[in-house]
């Protein structure tokens, strides 16, 4: 299971940005910002692992309301009524694995394990896969393994058919915190991340596609640890990872990407 959700890691376009932004009923020149609150408190702002695999987190209740608490006594760190037992990153596919493995124990597909985690870039939950444009959650993951666009589309289905835009437009983070995080949002503060998210991105810093596409192929090369988030902005961090890949590839010493180096680093992580 794990090794067939590995796809291309692609990060989204200029073209897919605009196009989910419209279709989430924003405004591109103006309402950016709001846009990548969400995705940063949802993803860290990427939707793919270093792996290239899609960014999930399994969630345990969702899995034991989907399978009828079936296995809430033989897997509770799976199966359970209560949220919980995340361990993050990679790991978060061993429990989806386990998961499905309980499923085919059962004789069952893998589709409630699927619905029961949440995906990508924008953390579209399987269940909400029709209103994400898919008639199960099988294909919206298939759908996402390859282009970071689809992950924006996944998204835009489910605030268009939530009716989230207005409410992002408005900057009323409690009604995106509820509608997107559930009821107990303010637990966890999930509104306060928003709304801090939101003020950071209206600063006026700024967010290159070039350089955020370069830092993706920069984590799938092995440069991660140097370089941090998958963000755009041409930081302290991504220049020390720029130069570490260039010492790598034999090529002069610099913390840029000049002439048909940016070319090369695409060559070499297959974007």
């Amino acid at each position: 299971m794990v090794e067939n959700l590995r796809g291309r890691g692609r990060p989204f376009t200029g073209l897919g940005l605009q196009a989910a932004v419209t279709a989430m009923g924003l405004d591109p020149a103006s309402d950016l910002p709001r846009l990548w609150a969400v995705l940063t408190v949802e993803s860290r702002g990427f939707g793919f692992q270093p792996d290239r695999r899609p960014k999930l987190l399994f969630e345990r209740h969702v899995f034991s309301r989907e399978t009828d608490r079936r296995f809430d006594k033989r897997a509770p760190d799976l199966s359970n009524s209560e949220a919980g037992g995340y361990i993050g990153g990679a790991a978060e596919y061993e429990r989806l694995d386990r998961a499905v493995a309980l499923l085919a124990d059962a004789g069952q597909a893998p589709e409630a394990a699927l619905r029961s985690a949440s995906w990508g870039l924008g953390q579209v939950m399987g269940f909400n896969h029709e209103t994400a444009g898919f008639p199960s959650a099988a294909a919206m993951v298939a759908a996402i393994l390859d282009e970071e666009d689809e992950h924006l589309m996944a998204m835009a289905g489910f605030v268009r058919a939530h009716k989230l835009g207005p409410k992002l437009k408005a900057g009323d983070w409690e009604a995106v915190a509820k509608t997107y995080n559930g009821k107990n949002f303010a637990e966890h503060g999930y509104h306060i991340k928003l709304r801090q998210a939101f003020e950071k991105f209206s600063s006026g810093v700024s967010r290159d596609l070039p350089i955020r596409r370069a830092q993706a192929a920069l984590l799938y090369l092995g440069f991660g640890k140097t370089m941090g988030d998958v963000d755009g902005v041409l930081g302290d961090n991504t220049r020390r990872a720029i130069r570490a890949w260039r010492l790598h590839a034999g090529l002069p010493d610099s913390d840029r990407l000049d002439g048909g180096d940016f070319d090369l680093l695409m060559a070499a992580a297959g974007l």
